[in-house]
């Protein structure tokens, strides 16, 4: 698995799986070994104003620790000359992959670096810092005033889900996810119109295409059964859709018979009849996620289910009139909780300041900066990726698939699901659930033997003192 998040990483993609590091014993074992941090350390504090709302202390060190991966980090580079122009100080400034084995021990220590971007395979545990006390809770820089609209909060431009995307467990954020994935089924929109197909809205709909497009020799889905989890992009939010929040927040929250409720039976038993039916590519469960968007550019099948990242994770044989786009979650119909456009989503690259550093007020305030029009334009217009302010694309010129996920997230509007097991519980949802789909979608159990195994395991975790728990607030 680590070559295959490296190299996950090494592609500009953001969200979910990518920012999300599997709990480490040993990073839990160094910051048991040291409390709430060293309270005599001199903190760098400002006056508070209108143009300095978090009390940033001119020419006070700021150190800045970044992943340099898919994304680089010259965004934040351009980040960093506007605050060290403001506030009279040169960033010091760290690029690099490793960023959990450079900074478990100075986390140990209680020398954090004050500003980090926490990202790529070899990242920090973000919930166990925060169980522990180790990063900054950021409310206050969602309080504060915006750069480019002073009567509007950072937490007024921030898209529906990003918040609560860096909150574990209370109404704290400890972490701001600036880059944001749109996920759905994906597909090419000259295909479809070569074949006069429409992206459905319902199951029986999407039933009635797959016969479609395998009466022209054209598999509807393929998916990565090395990987099969990548399947859960769509089912556990399509489970939300036809159930709403709650039930979605249930199997976040573990809570016994989550997963023996109508939504969670409707949902798998389409996948079920998606499985009896054929409609998934033949090989699928051998491959690899490159491997099945191999195929699917080569168009063996129609549609995956993947993150705004295949874009570029897919460019070197996706053909240039492909004319990518992202259809949102499909469903049950009317009798749904939540309507067609509804979309999962949701907000990725963490960047976390620690509660313990030199210069707090700096961390937080170099984020703001980020937060601005000028910067989130510089991301997006060369990074190719959304960031976590609503409407920064706005006005910006945009390859097809980010001007698809762009659209549907506007349509979506507060529509925007986001199902935690899967950066809560990742050995739970990738592992043991994942198997589970791996097998459902061969044939090798029904619908039933899926929720039966998955509320198993869900009960397992539950049960499991070793393993941290949260829960929606």
């Amino acid at each position: 698995m680590g070559s295959e998040f490296n190299r996950r990483d090494a592609i500009k993609r953001a969200m979910a799986i990518g920012v999300v590091a599997i709990p480490s014993a040993s990073l839990l074992s160094a910051c048991a070994t040291s409390s709430g941090g060293d309270k005599n350390k001199p903190v760098a504090t400002g006056t508070k104003s209108a143009a300095n709302p978090l009390a940033v202390k001119n020419g006070a060190p700021l150190e800045a620790f970044v992943f340099k991966g898919g994304f680089g980090d010259d965004y934040i580079k351009a980040a960093e000359a506007e605050y060290n122009k403001t506030y009279g100080v040169t960033v010091k400034h760290t690029g690099t992959q490793a960023i959990g084995p450079k900074l478990q021990p100075r986390f140990a220590n209680n020398t954090p670096p004050d500003f980090m971007d926490n990202s790529g395979a070899d990242n920090l545990d973000t919930a166990a810092l925060a169980k522990e006390g180790k990063l900054l809770d950021l409310t206050p820089l969602l309080d504060a005033a915006t750069i480019d609209d002073p009567s509007k909060k950072v937490r007024d431009v921030l898209i529906a889900g990003t918040v609560e995307q860096g909150q574990y467990g209370s109404q704290a954020m400890y972490a701001l996810n600036y880059a944001f994935t749109v996920y759905g089924s994906w597909y090419s929109n000259k295909l479809f119109q070569a074949k006069g197909w429409t992206y459905p809205k319902t199951f029986d709909e999407m039933i009635a295409l797959g016969a479609k497009t395998k009466a022209a020799g054209v598999a509807l889905f393929t998916y990565p059964g090395k990987y099969p989890y990548y399947v859960h992009f769509d089912l556990f939010a399509q489970i939300g859709k036809v159930g709403g929040k709650d039930v979605l927040n249930a199997i976040d929250d573990l809570e016994d018979g989550a997963f023996k409720v109508d939504a969670v039976k409707q949902v798998v038993g389409y996948y079920e009849e998606l499985a009896a039916k054929k409609y998934f590519l033949a090989g699928s469960e051998g491959k690899t996620h490159i491997q099945m968007q191999t195929d699917w550019t080569k168009g063996k099948a129609a549609l995956v289910a993947d993150g705004s990242w295949v874009e570029n994770e897919a460019a070197p044989t996706m053909p240039k009139d492909f004319d990518l786009a992202v259809g949102p979650l499909v469903g049950g119909g009317d009798s749904d909780k939540l309507p067609f456009g509804t979309l999962y989503a949701a907000a990725g690259e963490p960047f976390i300041v620690a509660a313990n550093g030199k210069n707090p007020s700096g961390g937080m305030e170099l984020l703001r900066i980020m937060l601005a029009k000028k910067q989130t334009d510089n991301f997006t217009n060369t990074i190719k990726s959304l960031t976590c302010v609503s409407g920064s694309a706005e006005g910006l010129t945009l390859t097809p698939g980010l001007a698809s996920a762009s659209a549907a997230l506007k349509t979506a509007g507060a529509n925007v699901l986001n199902a935690r097991i899967q950066d809560w519980y990742v050995k739970l949802n990738q592992e043991t659930i994942g198997n589970l789909t791996a097998q459902l979608l061969t044939g090798q159990i029904n619908a039933d033997k899926w929720i039966e195994g998955a509320q198993k395991a869900s009960d397992a975790t539950k049960k499991d003192s070793s393993v941290p728990k949260f829960k929606h607030v």
